[in-house]
């Protein structure tokens, strides 16, 4: 187990019901792009990986490194995987605030339509809460729990804790199929701040006090996770050079503008689309079907579809819309057997990786955010704002 923390910066405000009804749309079609592809167990390991999931939150258009991704993606994702969990398989209960005390009886009505262990689901649910809010005291109280399964019983959750001091926010990952124990390394990450001294019953050198607490309670203790992943998120809310890796995303470019590393057949069952277009399905292409290594700077996946605050430029309602229709009609198609447009989508992120071999960035990186926001407009760009402009 390995165990991973990372600042995230508490960011207050709702999301605009122009982008959130997007975001439903675009976050069902990967994971059933990527239930397609890889199976069930992907979808959670993908959530139970923080990289991965912070990367999902920009390709979907949140804000790239605050801590509002976490409760937007998930009531977006639970809106809309839900709607179809009969024929996905995949089920998200819980949520932010009230939402989350629902839990229980959720799983227990999943439970019952699906045949699976309803107490045991709403034990683990209630003990990854406990675990984290109780076992860990370090100065972050949970208010977000969602608990994601599969028809198989494996499960992944969720959870998010705030610090009102310091303005910062926690997130919490589990993945069922690597817990034996929930006393001992239950976590995949751990995102979060470090705050110093802080009382952990999950540390190994804390054997003593869990010995003695025993005694009392007759509770088992839990055990620190042996390995530290940091992932910090920045407090400016701008996309900086320093925030990307500039060899990934300028091969990611030359892919959807130049058309460089495509082969005919590809280019022929995507044509039509333009090289805006391109540039956001080479992104979310890359978050179906991309491994674990890829998703190290997560702000990348920023210029697949901006931010809902403009940064690092207005969402492209329109290309956005065309992603989401180009991705729904692969995925339709490869449900019946016809995977020539999926197999044409996952070359895109293919050429990307070959050609960020050999590539060499240029320094342009705020021409390339400037160039975005003056074609904004042309694009239906938008922020909570309202609609982007010409350039004077």
């Amino acid at each position: 187990m390995r165990r991973a923390y990372a600042d995230l910066p508490l960011h207050y405000g709702q999301v605009p019901p122009w982008l959130y009804q997007r975001m439903s749309r675009l976050g069902v079609a990967i994971v059933e792009a990527i239930i397609s592809e890889y199976g069930h167990a992907a979808v959670l390991q993908r959530l139970s990986d923080p990289f991965w999931f912070q990367a999902l939150g920009c390709v979907l258009g949140m804000d790239w490194h605050s801590s509002g991704i976490t409760t937007s993606v998930m009531g977006a994702l639970k809106r809309s995987v839900n709607e179809r969990s009969s024929d996905l398989g995949i089920y998200i209960c819980g949520g932010k605030g009230k939402h989350s005390r629902e839990t229980p009886a959720e799983l227990l009505r999943i439970a019952e339509k699906t045949g699976l262990d309803g107490n045991l689901l709403v034990r683990s649910s209630k003990l990854s809460a406990k675990v984290d809010n109780t076992a860990i005291q370090d100065g972050y109280q949970l208010y977000l729990h969602s608990f994601v399964l599969s028809r198989t019983g494996d499960w992944a959750v969720i959870q998010q804790g705030m610090n009102d001091a310091n303005g910062m926010a926690r997130r919490y990952h589990w993945h069922s199929p690597t817990l034996t124990s929930f006393v001992n390394e239950p976590h995949t990450f751990i995102y979060g701040a470090n705050q110093g001294s802080i009382l952990n019953l999950t540390d190994a050198e804390a054997a003593a006090t869990r010995s003695g607490i025993l005694q009392l309670t007759h509770e088992e203790p839990a055990k620190l996770l042996a390995e530290v992943r940091n992932l910090t998120m920045p407090s400016h809310h701008d996309v900086q050079a320093r925030d990307v890796d500039l060899k990934r995303l300028g091969s990611i470019l030359a892919v959807a503008h130049e058309k460089v590393g495509l082969d005919m057949e590809s280019l022929l069952l995507l044509e039509g689309l333009g090289p805006r277009t391109l540039q956001s399905l080479t992104l979310v292409s890359e978050v179906i079907h991309g491994t674990p290594s890829r998703f190290t700077d997560p702000a990348r996946y920023s210029f697949a579809h901006g931010g809902k605050d403009g940064h690092p430029f207005p969402v492209p309602t329109m290309v956005y819309d065309e992603t989401i229709s180009t991705l729904e009609k692969a995925v339709q198609k490869s449900n019946l057997g016809l995977t020539d447009k999926s197999d044409a989508l996952k070359k895109l992120t293919i050429a990307a990786q070959q050609l960020e071999k050999d590539f060499r960035p240029n320094n342009n990186f705020d021409q390339l955010i400037e160039h975005e926001r003056n074609e904004s407009y042309k694009y239906g760009g938008r922020t909570v704002m309202g609609y982007a402009k010409p350039p004077k």
